[in-house]
């Protein structure tokens, strides 16, 4: 007995001293590999390292115990193989999940990492934590099998608390896959001006449960994610980043229309030279459109160079059409009303 305790003592010290060298071989390894351009041997590496060792060191206890007759009988249920089969399970879902941990850190990071928003930099982090607990939790069903508890009990619990937390967090849900809409179909993308519904402005931010638009008054606009999916999204920067401007023009009658179109296209022409505002190309056009009841109605069409600089185009063009009428004698009619009383 006392020769068995001693052959339990070498084997195990023996099993520290190899759990010690490789230790040693992983931190050399690991030194190779941070030489070589590849990260998958990073990887590996990394994630069978420490298991090894641990396993290394488990196993020479279970030898000692198991060989060498020093474990009283009331404790032999710890030789019972199913024990084994734990460990031996509990080890391939570490490696396993720090093996694609690892992998979804490294490559995914890398793949975020090159496009625009943080989306996916968010996604990212999801999938890391997705993977360790849905690992561990087949692991953890894996083991409850080995010792023959009825896992189905288990099984329905987690699928009542996954409808539970679905039902639960639905927006959040909805919001989540609608910025993964977004982000495979591209209708915009950060810094492009855009109107969904009421809503008109530049987009700052595409999150995985919102996105957010800073409007021409400065004011931060969240909307969710689903209410974009589902919304019809103009988008101003695309294809390109000009913008025809519709500036109605109304004048009294009497006025010749001819006279109204030379001196509006006159005036688009004027603006084009002498501002930075507009593009010769498309040309200005000028409609006579309709027999108002108080006015001759235009339209004048011009295109801005840029979706951003509308106001500034009119108040050049409005201004220049104001100061041209009047000298003109162009009048820019009201609203008015002919009453005729019938004796």
């Amino acid at each position: 007995m006392e020769m068995g305790y001693i052959y339990a003592i070498i084997t195990i010290i023996f099993g520290l001293m190899l759990a010690i060298l490789a230790r040693t071989i992983v931190r050399w390894l690991q030194a190779k590999a941070s030489e070589t351009e590849t990260k998958w041997d990073d990887i590996i590496i990394a994630c069978i390292g420490t298991p090894v060792q641990i396993a290394i060191i488990v196993i020479s206890i279970y030898i000692s115990l198991k060989y060498f007759g020093i474990l009283p009988a009331n404790l032999q249920w710890i030789l019972d193989p199913r024990y084994v089969t734990a460990f031996y399970i509990i080890m391939g879902a570490w490696i396993i999940s720090s093996f694609l941990y690892d992998i979804i850190s490294i490559y995914g990071t890398e793949i975020a990492g090159k496009t625009e928003g943080d989306f996916d930099d968010r996604l990212v982090e999801l999938l890391r934590l997705v993977i360790k607990y849905v690992i561990w939790f087949v692991g953890f069903m894996a083991i409850l099998s080995v010792f023959e508890i009825n896992i189905t009990p288990f099984l329905a619990g987690a699928g009542i608390a996954g409808i539970a937390v679905a039902l639960a967090a639905q927006d959040i849900i909805s919001n989540f896959f609608g910025g993964a809409i977004i982000t495979v179909d591209k209708p915009f993308k950060v810094g492009d001006r855009i109107k969904v519904d009421t809503y008109y402005g530049d987009v700052i931010t595409i999150g995985p449960r919102s996105t957010r638009l800073k409007t021409l008054d400065y004011q931060i606009v969240t909307i969710p994610n689903n209410k974009i999916t589902t919304n019809v999204i103009v988008n101003y920067a695309e294809p390109d980043q000009k913008l025809r401007i519709t500036i109605p023009v109304s004048v009294a009658y009497g006025t010749d229309p001819k006279k109204v179109k030379d001196i509006l296209l006159g005036i688009a022409h004027n603006t084009i030279k002498k501002t930075e505002y507009l593009l010769e190309e498309p040309s200005p056009k000028v409609f006579f459109i309709e027999f108002a009841d108080s006015s001759l109605k235009f339209i004048l069409y011009v295109w801005a160079k840029k979706y951003n600089l509308p106001d500034e185009v009119k108040d050049s063009i409005n201004s220049q059409i104001a100061e041209r009428f009047a000298v003109e004698g162009i009048q820019i009619p009201f609203p008015q009303m002919e009453v005729r009383l019938l004796k």
